[in-house]
């Protein structure tokens, strides 16, 4: 590995550090002068200083007359914050050297030409897959107006995921359920089905003390937004997801008056989405809803297996994650995904394994769905 290829690997390492800065994307910044790092920094969240000024900021007056490794294009637009390269051209650094070009259209390339045109040395991409990896949903929220959609899921070694009376806990373990938390800690929004709502009563919500991070109550404190799709917004407005803190979405297709007036007075919010042909929630238009008006980069989908099926079917899931537990659940239990119209091998699903992992007793298998794999590197 070359010295700048070591140094942009810092820069990403230190942009893996953060769960989620959503809406924004994760970047990590490397101030480098004479061959010595004399600055580094991450964007930790919405709102504070980005990874380029923070690292600008640890360097001081080391700064001029260095390069910077950033592993996003900074940005050259003023948002929550001031432009990133109005502070690295102020800073007077001689070059920057970034990891990939910002897939936002309002930057996407402009803020390496604003550098350019203040005698800046730009040079990149580096280490582009990599840097790429960091932000699969900020990516795909910009290039195509959705969110990136993983699916949790948790079935015995008999693919089966509660038993028939609707029993489901546990069937996998302590360690498990705590690396589901970290998963609902690095995602804007997760998002259930009422039928889970009134089945499970979930909580879905982030918890410290099942959080098996350093600064679990730091992190709990941002709880992702909690969406259900409810077509005819049967949720019961005293069910844990609404009463949890956090912000709670129901996704309604043509909402009646009387059922909107039931949930007078609770912080549920209706959101009203397109209506397919057989009453139910247009499924991508919710969650191109999510990512355009709520700037969701990642969903997690944790639901039964119809609206996980559907979901499948539909295209829209860009990973599963399934926690499997070492037990037999029997033939009556209920499946893990409901997937009609399958009759022949050539319409199955195909997947791609990307990891497998032991979590405590349990099995954790992460994959990709292969006819979304194109649109996604």
């Amino acid at each position: 590995m070359s010295d700048d290829q070591a140094y942009m690997q810092q820069a990403i390492d230190l942009a893996a550090r953060v769960l989620t800065a959503t809406p924004n994307p994760r970047v990590g910044a490397v101030v480098v002068k004479d061959g010595r790092v004399v600055g580094t920094g991450w964007h930790e969240q919405v709102g504070r200083p980005h990874a380029e000024v923070v690292a600008l900021q640890d360097a001081g007056e080391l700064a001029r007359g260095a390069t910077v490794y950033v592993s996003l294009e900074p940005c050259c637009m003023v948002g929550r914050t001031p432009p990133c390269t109005d502070a690295l051209i102020q800073a007077g650094v001689a070059s920057v050297v970034y990891g990939m070009q910002d897939p936002n259209p309002a930057v996407s390339g402009r803020g390496l030409d604003r550098l350019r045109e203040a005698g800046i040395e730009v040079r990149g991409p580096l280490l582009q897959e990599r840097a790429a990896a960091l932000n699969p949903g900020f990516i795909k929220r910009m290039t195509q107006q959705l969110p990136r959609l993983r699916c949790k899921m948790a079935m015995s070694l008999d693919g089966r995921t509660a038993m028939a009376s609707g029993e489901s806990q546990w069937i996998t373990g302590e360690e498990a359920r705590a690396d589901v938390q970290c998963l609902r800690a690095s995602s804007c929004a997760v998002l259930t089905g009422v039928n889970t709502v009134i089945a499970d009563n979930p909580h879905l919500n982030v918890r410290a003390a099942q959080l098996p991070l350093a600064d679990a109550e730091l992190i709990a404190r941002r709880q992702p937004l909690r969406v259900v799709m409810d077509s005819c917004l049967r949720t019961p407005p005293d069910s844990r997801i609404i009463g949890l803190p956090g912000e709670v979405l129901l996704m309604s297709s043509r909402p009646q008056p009387r059922q909107v007036e039931r949930f007078a007075g609770s912080k549920a919010q209706i959101v009203e989405v397109a209506c397919l042909d057989n009453g139910r929630v247009d499924l991508r238009d919710a969650l191109r809803t999510l990512a355009i008006d709520y700037e969701c980069n990642e969903v997690l989908l944790e639901t039964g297996p119809t609206l996980g099926g559907a979901m499948v079917q539909a295209g829209l899931v860009d990973e599963v994650l399934i926690y499997v537990g070492a037990r037999f659940l029997g033939s009556d239990a209920m499946p893990l995904l409901h997937l009609p119209g399958i009759q022949f091998m050539k319409d199955h699903v195909a997947l791609e394994m990307r990891d497998v992992q032991m979590i405590g007793r349990d099995c954790r298998i992460r994959a990709e769905l292969r006819s979304l794999l194109p649109a996604m590197e």
